[in-house]
């Protein structure tokens, strides 16, 4: 059975919104909110592969305390491009 679009965005805003760890719920959560509903299938299957990587490790790179790898390097530039426009307010 073929996950329809919608679910798909459900179930991954749900996984971006509980991470584990309260940093990674907002910043995630935040950029799910803002911009998932805009990225097309490789974007999404981009943000579903990084939702898959551990906690501390995207916390690291989004904060820019050690580069990401390069297959998430684009991806956590622009979670970080939408983590600092909202801290400005």
């Amino acid at each position: 059975m073929t996950e329809s679009p919608e679910h798909r965005l459900k179930r991954l805003a749900m996984r971006a919104h509980r991470r584990g760890i309260k940093e990674m719920d907002v910043i995630l959560g935040h950029f799910a909110d803002r911009r998932l509903a805009s990225l097309d299938g490789a974007g999404l299957d981009a943000f579903e592969a990084l939702l898959d990587e551990a906690d501390h490790d995207l916390y690291q790179w989004v904060s820019g305390q050690v580069p990401p790898p390069a297959e998430h390097a684009a991806l956590i530039a622009e979670i970080a491009r939408v983590a600092e426009a909202a801290a400005r307010g």
